[in-house]
């Protein structure tokens, strides 16, 4: 017995040594960005809350195992977009091609475009996933510490098992609603240039850089729900 808890108290002491608690004053920033963000979110809960339950049965949100700061397993909260018991299985496939950068277009890889197959997915799904609406209840996974309002994306355990060694770097930080991928080109982008904008992210984060993306990200969603109108009516006419 005194030797388990010898190990978990060597284990805190390496995680405290090895990975930088959460600024204070980031954590400031967070919280009034919270306590905003959920006032005027409110309305947007009640309403997805009788749309998602009229036109699918189901949970309202969708719970994920994600990975965190420090390699800390969380389980992240989103609005469901998908209908229930849906094979993860393509989606696993596409992401590690991704990472592989399995591209002969780019030397730095296939942009990160999702895949979405409208089979899959509920009425209006996919316009609430571009306009970032699904990820509103993250706010709660702020609240709990688990999250920021800026750091890389959380990642899945199987895209994690996927990584290099430099890639894991990015879970240095605290994993973010929005950060510098997202307002710097987002599926545009390789998983290797959001990797290094991770990685600039982590070594340059402040309170003032946490606040121009912060003030970026309303820009980035509405160019990025444009891109979506714009694609959806090319392909369908």
């Amino acid at each position: 017995m005194n030797e388990i808890v010898s190990v978990q108290i060597q284990t805190k002491r390496l995680d405290e040594y090895f990975v930088s608690k959460t600024p204070v004053i980031k954590r400031c920033l967070d919280l009034t960005g919270v306590c905003i963000g959920i006032i005027l979110a409110l309305p947007f809960f009640i309403f997805f809350t009788l749309f998602i339950k009229l036109v699918s049965p189901g949970p309202v949100f969708f719970r994920q195992t994600r990975i965190g700061r420090g390699g800390k397993l969380f389980t992240i909260y989103k609005f469901r977009t998908m209908y229930p018991n849906i094979d993860t299985k393509d989606h696993c496939e596409y992401l590690a091609k991704l990472i592989r950068g399995q591209s002969n277009t780019s030397k730095n890889g296939i942009p990160m475009t999702k895949i979405e197959d409208q089979r899959k997915i509920i009425p209006l799904g996919t316009l609430i996933r571009s306009l970032g609406l699904d990820e509103l209840p993250q706010l709660f996974n702020v609240i709990k510490g688990e999250m920021s309002l800026v750091g890389p994306r959380p990642a899945i355990p199987y895209e994690v098992d996927e990584y290099q060694l430099w890639h894991k770097r990015r879970l240095d930080a605290t994993p973010g609603l929005t950060g510098l991928w997202q307002v710097s080109g987002k599926n545009k982008l390789s998983f290797k240039e959001m990797i290094r904008l991770d990685l600039q992210y982590v070594k340059h984060q402040s309170f003032w850089l946490d606040l121009w993306i912060i003030l970026k990200t309303p820009q980035a969603v509405f160019l990025q729900a444009i891109e979506q109108i714009i694609y959806k009516i090319k392909k369908f006419g």
